[in-house]
């Protein structure tokens, strides 16, 4: 998003459109002639990639600490579709996603820019349903197609994939379901903690299977506590990156909800039960990280893992907490000497 959002907004989507993905629908494309439509499939894909390639310039050119960046899963579109997955299949299709992905990836690394994908709610690894399992792989492969394009997935945790468990099954769904995947799936895929079903006592089952992911606002929805950087459970989250610096996520309830809540005091989930909040409401995004204590607890991770930004200001509220971080320890320090921190922000 760009800084300025009180433009107009015909300019912003000009000036937004290079670094943010296009997509299209199944309505739309089954509309059309064969030949308009898959001319319409090419089209988006060449902007796609190029807009990922502009997004990690853009986030390359920011300081060390903000050189982290989630990538859509719309890239391309109706990938795993049933009557339009044959487009991704064409040999001159492939070829294109081949050769430039691989200038995506290879940029990342040359600016040391960190990189996930999130694929959708709808991807139910741990399902009891087997045909929802089979077109979950299928849609989690799909973004492992993408993460190997780049140069990833040869390692554990040079790419993070993620999902939360999801599904009846539970941990035991996940497990069942890992030797049907790739070896760059498995390498990719890290699983985070729900705020309404499988927490973080679920996620532990899995810590010597794959890498996991602490959202701290999940946790905070599903127990009302504030877990601290020097929780067992934390370490053991840690333990599971085997040496990879790890990701957690950081999200807070919207700042429209708690309008007359004080901005230096942490919401207490019990009394905000009682007065009547629920928590299907307070699970929702904020647009910034508005809330001065929650940042200050938040950012107690910082020292153990990179810090994934979830709101709805995107890169705004990313680079928002930065300042705010630094400012605060310039305050502490009485100076405004620059950090030698190099922890991560996400930035989108």
């Amino acid at each position: 998003m760009h800084p300025d959002q009180t433009q107009k907004k015909k300019l912003l989507e000009e000036i937004q459109r290079p670094l943010n993905t296009r997509s299209t629908t199944v309505a739309w494309l089954n509309r059309q002639s064969r030949d308009v439509a898959e001319q319409r499939l090419w089209d988006i894909m060449v902007h796609n990639i190029q807009s990922y390639y502009n997004l990690i310039e853009y986030v390359g050119s920011l300081p060390h600490e903000l050189r982290m960046v989630r990538l859509g899963s719309d890239v391309l579109p109706v990938y795993t579709e049933p009557t339009w997955c044959y487009y991704w299949k064409r040999p001159d299709v492939v070829k294109y996603c081949e050769e430039h992905f691989a200038r995506v990836g290879a940029l990342a690394r040359s600016l040391d820019v960190r990189l996930s994908m999130h694929p959708g709610q709808f991807t139910v690894l741990a399902s009891d349903n087997p045909d929802i399992v089979n077109r979950s792989i299928e849609e989690f492969e799909y973004h492992v197609d993408v993460i190997r394009w780049m140069g990833y997935g040869k390692n554990w945790q040079d790419f993070k994939c993620n999902v939360h468990i999801a599904g009846r099954q539970g941990p035991a769904g996940i497990i069942n379901v890992l030797p049907r995947l790739s070896p760059e799936a498995r390498n990719t895929l890290t699983i985070e903690n729900d705020e309404m079903s499988w927490g973080i006592d679920a996620s532990l089952e899995l810590e010597k299977h794959v890498a996991l992911v602490l959202d701290i606002h999940h946790h905070w929805i599903n127990s009302g506590e504030y877990i601290r950087p020097t929780d067992d459970r934390f370490s053991r989250i840690v333990d599971s990156w085997r040496g990879v610096r790890p990701v957690i996520h950081y999200s807070v309830s919207r700042e429209d909800l708690l309008d007359r809540h004080a901005k230096g005091k942490k919401p207490n989930m019990e009394s905000l039960l009682e007065q009547g909040y629920k928590k299907a409401k307070l699970r929702a995004h904020s647009d910034f990280m508005w809330n001065r204590a929650v940042n200050d607890w938040a950012l107690e991770f910082w020292d153990y893992a990179d810090i994934m930004v979830e709101s709805k200001a995107k890169n705004l509220a990313s680079i928002k907490l930065h300042k705010y971080y630094h400012d605060s320890e310039d305050f502490k320090r009485g100076s405004y000497q620059s950090s030698s921190k190099t922890e991560t922000f996400e930035v989108c």
